[in-house]
Formats: C-alpha cells, structure tokens, sequence
C-alpha cells in the first residue's frame, strides 16, 4: 500500500497508489498525490515495469509528474518507455501536468490505452470494465498463478464491478463516502456498499481503502462490516498477500 488516502493526500498517507508484484515483476495501481516519495521508501522506481492509471483525477495520477523528473534525471533508470495503461487522453493530460507545453512523454512511457479488451501484462491476465464515475474509470481484475486480485479504482456501486470481482480472492474496494443520506450516484462507495458488492461477488476478502482524511475511517469498517464480517481498512505500507 503506497498510498491509500481518498480524494487527496492526508495527514498519514498519500493518495492512492498500489504496488502488485508476482514473480518479481512490479506492477503500479495508480500514482496519486504524493505517492511517489513514498514508493522510493518502498521499492526502487526502476523496478517498476509497468503502470496502470484507472482514471486521470489528481488523485490517482498527478505523481507521475514526478515520475517523469525521476525517469528523465535521475540517471537511474532502465533508460527505455515504461508501459503505461490508462484510458484515452492520458498522454495529453499528464504532458500538460508535467509541463505546461505538453510535450510528447514517449521518451518515459509506452502509452496503452484502455479498451475493455483482455490483455496479457508480465505474468498477470488482465481484464477491466468501466465503472460509475463521473469520468472515463477502469476497476482492473489481475491474475496471476490462479490467484485473482480486484482494485475498483473509483466508482458508485456498479454491477460491472461485482462481476468483474466474481469469486477473487482479493477485494481492494473504494469507501469514499460516508453512509449517510443524499449522496449523489456515481460518484462513490459507503463502507456498506462496498461490503456489499464484496458478498455479492463472492469474494475471499474484503481491503477497503480511499477514505478521505475527513471522513471517520471506523465507522466506514463498521458499515463494511455490517454485510460482510471480515472487511478490513488497509495501512499505509503495508503489505499483504493474495
């Protein structure tokens, strides 16, 4: 767990960033706020192989820009495009974050762009569907040695998630919102949905994660809990097995 704040850097963690790795290849869930001076605590960026944004708000994608300083300056990168999965208009967007001119990136990256189509990614099958959120979103379904883990990226609740996350081992959810009444639709999940779209999935476990710093962290684990026992918050740098 690079990075598991929602909506923004908190007082104890950057935004959303997750680090998969099966049999040493590296494989980076988004790149939110902050997280890349986190991830040089945790891995070393060159072994990074490949990066997979599942939306372009800050929160999951700003820190490429320093990702690109690292790659460009460092002198310690593998000196060749990293692949770069992201739905359509991510080479646009982050040239323009990096640098108000938009200048090309493919020096950095291999840009790929998302589709809804299965792939093959290092030892991973990947499969994605859109979600419900305000903008372009992909949850991303990783496979690797009979073992299946789902990141929803951000949504409101969605029966493409829950089938995407068919019998996964592995849930890492979105609990943005608070539980209580008039949120707007597709824009978030409660603790409760996403506990919700964990059982009705079938899954073998619940990780909760992209709770804002304003919002109550265990109240959002006893709404989860509620629907499905054994959910659990994640920590920042933590590591867990799938």
């Amino acid at each position: 767990m690079v990075g598991c704040s929602g909506s923004g850097p908190g007082p104890t963690s950057p935004a959303s960033s997750y680090l998969v790795e099966h049999d040493g290849f590296r494989v980076l869930l988004d790149l939110g706020n902050g997280a890349f001076g986190t991830l040089q605590a945790l891995a070393d960026p060159a072994t990074v192989d490949a990066l997979y944004l599942s939306h372009l708000h800050a929160d999951h994608c700003l820190d490429v820009a320093p990702f690109i300083v690292w790659h460009r300056y460092s002198g310690r990168s593998r000196r060749r495009p990293v692949p770069l999965y992201a739905p359509a208009g991510a080479d646009r967007r982050l040239a323009a974050a990096y640098y108000g001119d938009g200048a090309p990136l493919e020096d950095v990256f291999d840009f790929a762009v998302l589709t809804g189509a299965p792939f093959d990614l290092g030892p991973f099958q990947v499969q994605t569907v859109r979600t419900a959120h305000p903008v372009e979103c992909h949850a991303v379904r990783l496979t690797a040695g009979g073992r299946s883990l789902v990141y929803t990226g951000d949504t409101g609740a969605s029966t493409a998630v829950v089938e995407l996350a068919r019998s996964a081992d592995v849930l890492l959810a979105e609990a943005a919102h608070p539980d209580v009444p008039g949120l707007p639709p597709d824009l978030h999940l409660t603790g409760r949905e996403a506990g919700e779209h964990a059982a009705a999935a079938g899954v073998g476990r619940l990780l909760l994660t992209h709770v804002p710093a304003w919002v109550d962290r265990t109240a959002q684990l006893a709404s989860a809990r509620a629907v499905f026992a054994t959910a659990e918050l994640v920590e920042p740098g933590a590591t867990y097995d799938v």
